[in-house]
């Protein structure tokens, strides 16, 4: 039992600290020298850095930050073998990831609202769901410009998404797990976008593009 614990522990730290890597205020700090925390919403997420540094340096922080939300949950599966009957250790891993971004220790508990490392998260949970979850954020973004709306609403289908996929394309049982942290997830995803909510709510929430 005691093993267990510790085996928990360490793919919580572990997980945590990788999402708490801080990759979009180290490459505005690298390139400018300035703190992204003071500039536009304050959030290091990439569509503050686009603000700062443009339309390249927001899709490469966007592949850095899924892939730093995948990485600790593929750790997580490879080391426990095959978990979709329950896939404990995968979920933890992944919630760790997502408080990691936007609570980052490196920051003060700062960080930003863990869009794209919970699609990143996602996609190593389920490459299908989490693939279908990117093309419903790409698709509603880039028609409304509102990154916040595309990101709330694919968010939000997500456990769905997950549930479907599994049970009606895949005619596999459907982890529970993986379907709570899809809900767990969009919760508190949701909720860290409060603001942009009130904003687009009264018309003022700023555009990915005018």
């Amino acid at each position: 039992m005691m093993e267990i614990f510790i085996i928990v522990g360490a793919v919580v730290i572990l997980s945590y600290l990788i999402g708490s890597i801080p990759t979009g205020y180290i490459i505005v700090k690298t390139k400018t020298g300035d703190d992204i925390r003071k500039i536009g919403s304050g959030s290091t997420g990439a569509t503050n850095v686009k603000r700062v540094l443009g339309k390249k340096w927001f899709f490469i922080t966007l592949l850095l930050d899924a892939f730093k939300g995948a990485l600790p949950v593929i750790l997580a599966t490879m080391y426990t073998g095959n978990c979709e009957n329950f896939g404990l250790f995968p979920v933890l891993a992944a919630i760790a990831v997502i408080i990691g971004h936007s609570k980052s220790i490196f920051l003060g508990f700062n960080g930003g609202k863990s869009v794209a490392s919970g699609v990143g998260t996602i996609l190593a949970l389920n490459w299908q769901a989490g693939l279908i979850i990117a093309v419903i954020w790409a698709f509603i973004t880039y028609f409304s410009k509102y990154v916040s709306l595309g990101s709330i609403i694919a968010l939000s289908l997500s456990p769905f998404i997950m549930y479907f996929n599994f049970h009606y394309m895949q005619h596999k049982h459907t982890p529970l797990a993986y379907v709570l942290y899809c809900l767990i997830g969009a919760l508190y995803i949701i909720y860290l976008h409060r603001e942009n909510i009130v904003r687009l709510l009264k018309g003022q929430e700023n555009k990915v593009r005018q």
